[in-house]
């Protein structure tokens, strides 16, 4: 997808896996998870698993968003992360603009621990997410 032209929305590859990887570095101890020790290795299965969008301008990537398809029961949204020299400018709802344009017939769910940046957005609130734990 071409928004301008320094501006494109694409399918992420393996092969994009070190720049991805340096945006969500650079975001700091929320998202250490996703690389510290034996994080990179999990969350690139997950990348290989998912629907995985880049927004680059310029050619160089400032926001990414990965989602999983339920079977037509929904599109959810698991990341979306705006790198924050490059935050401001609304690719997170290009992003999102995407995965819909993609998805036409299914419902597109975000899995949010940052309400406000949705409701910004305009997004309707329509449940919560609980995390069983063992007893």
């Amino acid at each position: 997808m071409a928004l301008s032209d320094d501006i494109i929305i694409r399918r992420y590859i393996s092969e994009d896996d070190d720049l991805l990887f340096a945006l969500i570095e650079r975001e700091g101890e929320e998202w250490t998870d996703y690389w510290r020790g034996d994080g990179r290795a999990k969350y690139q299965k997950a990348l290989a698993g998912s629907i995985v969008y880049l927004l680059l301008k310029n050619k160089t990537l400032c926001a990414y968003t990965r989602c999983r398809n339920d079977d037509g029961y929904g599109v959810y949204v698991y990341d979306l992360l705006v790198d924050q020299n490059h935050r401001g400018r609304e690719y997170g709802r290009l992003l999102m603009e995407r995965v819909r344009e993609d998805f036409p017939d299914n419902p597109v769910y975000v899995m949010s621990d940052i309400d406000p940046y949705y409701e910004k957005l305009g997004y309707e609130k329509v449940g919560s997410i609980f995390m069983v734990k063992n007893c």
